[in-house]
This record gives C-alpha cells, structure tokens and sequence, in this order.
C-alpha cells in the first residue's frame, strides 16, 4: 500500500532537533567555488567576496597571552554579522551554506521556523546557552510573520552577538521593512531596530537563477497518471490535496522535515488555487523543505503555476509565495521528467 503524508505526525527528539541543525542535502555540496555570479549583476560577485572575507575573520581571538587580553576573551565583543538581501533565485542560500561549510569551530545552520521551534522545545535561556558556543548562527529565510517572533527571534539574536556568536541571516526582505504589510511592525519597531545595528546588509540582485533556462511552468499531470505512478515507485506518498492541507494544521511546521524521511517522490491529486493565508503559509514551508531534500512532486489538478491566487500574490507575504511557485516549478519538473522515465506497461 503506497504511503501517505496525511498518515506521518513525528514528534522530533531534542537530539534530532540539534542534529538537525546543518545544511539541508541540496546544499550538502555547496561551496563558494561552486557559486557562479550573473555577470549582469555585479553584487553577486561583491556578496562572494564578502563572504569570503568574512569567512576568514570568524573565530579569531584577540592577540596576546596577558591578563587583560584573557579578560577580554572571556567577555568577547558584540559580533557583527552579515544580511544578505535579494530577491529569490539569487543564490542567497548557497552563499549561506558555502559560508557554513568553511566556516572553523561550531557551527549552526537552520530556517528561521526551525530556531522558533528550538527555543519552544528548550526554554529560551537555555537555547541561549546550548547555541553561544556557536562561531556561526546561520538563519535561512528570516521572515518575520507574527508579533510574537519579531519579539522572539530579536532578542535571541541580540543575546547571541552579545556572547560573540557571529549571525548570518537571508532574507526577501530588508532588516527595517521586516514585518511590513503583515503587521504592526511599527509596534516592534525598537526592536527590529535593536537587531537590524547588528547586521551589515549585502543587498544581492538577479534573476531567479531557476528560469534561467526559460520558463518553469510545467502543466499538471493526468490523475491516472499520478495514481498509476504512485503505485509503482517504493518510497512514494500519495494524497488528496485536500487532505494535505487538513493534515498540515495538525502538524506543526518545524516537523515539516521529518515528516518527508526516506520519501522518493510526493503524489498529490486535486490540487487548486489556494485563497488563503493560512492554508498557503503551510504549504509554503512544505514546499520549501522538499526543495531542499530534492524530493519530486507529480500532481493533478490545476497547474502549478497558478497555486497561489492573485490577491495573496498581491499580498505583504509575496515574495514567500512567488519563491514557493518557482520552488515547486523546479519539483514539478523533476516529476515530469521522473514519470517519463518510468517503465510503461506492456
């Protein structure tokens, strides 16, 4: 009987948690050689350097062996880290990666659910003490969506920088606009100012590197299909996209990843144009942990590209939702060119 997501609810131990704490297998292999610049656009080469730069300044101690330079060491200064802004498709995640991979000492590396979600599991003090041994705090896609974040991952940035822990974060969104359009940032503004002193921006434009080849758009497959496909290839799921969402309520976000172990390729029928946020959030961080375990996506139903409906595209969470439609673009392809592949029946 083929597998079903609507059927998985792991519940991560803290030891998975942490474990879980580095770059996803897309990235795995990510270096800075292997990042190559749009020459169109010169701040990606600026933003390879930087990091670069940046790279070799981390985890270095004071000079000199005396009391007072113990002194200092013992009480480090306020890390200074790096924000690296652009729109999606830019290469923002593989400079993340690249850095973490060359980065010395203890490193961490998560998406900005996954940290809200470690702090929920430890308390916030002790998340504070098992991550200040850190040289480096990576953050993929820093995007405030509630009040209660902002609040959160604000002072968990300032209390980190405060202990030396250097934090290097992406985003759609520039550090003073986070928030905008999705609520009273101006409420928070302190705060999000507070955390934005401690970053220097690296603003990196482009094109989605993802339709540098054309267009992504790739039609829905048959239901026949999707059902017939499922049915013969191991390791595979097959929902009702109706389920899907239902079940993602029940599921929280940060268990995204484990809810996808040891899945080949993810079947979904009936799918359409979701209209609201709440439903659309969740598949975005759905959609974006499968991009990042390469896992491919054959679906029925309306065609991919239009997933998402105008007025959310319209909306203050935009840059989520076109970024989730070329990731799921990218997937869909995938599947198509996996279903192609498949042996047909005689």
């Amino acid at each position: 009987m083929t597998d079903a997501l609507c059927s998985r609810s792991p519940v991560p131990t803290l030891e998975r948690l942490l474990a879980d704490l580095v770059p996803p297998p897309r990235f795995a292999d990510a270096r800075l050689e292997t990042y190559v610049p749009d020459p169109r656009f010169p701040s990606q080469e600026q933003a390879k350097e930087r990091i670069g730069r940046f790279a070799q300044g981390l985890g270095r101690s004071s000079s000199g062996g005396g009391l007072l330079s113990r002194l200092r060491r013992s009480r480090p200064a306020a890390a200074r880290g790096l924000y690296l802004d652009g729109g999606f498709g830019v290469g923002k995640t593989h400079l993340l990666t690249s850095l973490f991979h060359i980065a010395p000492g203890h490193r961490v590396y998560g998406t900005f659910v996954e940290y809200t979600h470690l702090v929920g599991a430890l308390g916030f003090t002790r998340a504070v003490d098992v991550l200040a041994d850190s040289t480096l705090l990576a953050i993929d896609e820093f995007e405030l969506d509630d009040p209660g974040d902002t609040l959160l991952m604000t002072r968990l940035i300032r209390e980190l920088s405060d202990r030396g822990v250097s934090i290097v974060a992406t985003s759609n969104t520039l550090p003073e606009a986070l928030g905008e359009g999705r609520f009273a940032a101006q409420d928070f503004l302190r705060e999000i100012q507070s955390m934005s002193e401690r970053f220097e921006v690296l603003r990196i434009d482009g094109e989605d590197y993802r339709r540098r080849g054309g267009s992504l758009e790739v039609p829905a497959v048959r239901e026949e299909d999707v059902l017939a496909h499922a049915a013969a290839e191991p390791g595979a799921t097959l929902d009702a996209f109706e389920d899907l969402l239902g079940h993602l309520t029940q599921v929280h976000p940060s268990r995204y990843g484990a809810m996808i172990d040891d899945i080949s390729a993810v079947h979904l029928t009936g799918v359409r144009t979701l209209s609201h946020h709440h439903d659309a959030l969740r598949l975005v961080v759905l959609i974006d942990r499968l991009y990042d375990r390469e896992i491919p996506v054959l679906a029925s139903g309306i065609d991919l590209e239009h997933l998402y409906a105008d007025e959310l595209l319209r909306s203050g969470y935009r840059k989520k939702y076109f970024r989730s439609l070329s990731r799921i673009g990218s997937l869909a392809r995938d599947g198509a060119e996996l279903l192609a592949a498949a042996p047909r029946p005689e």
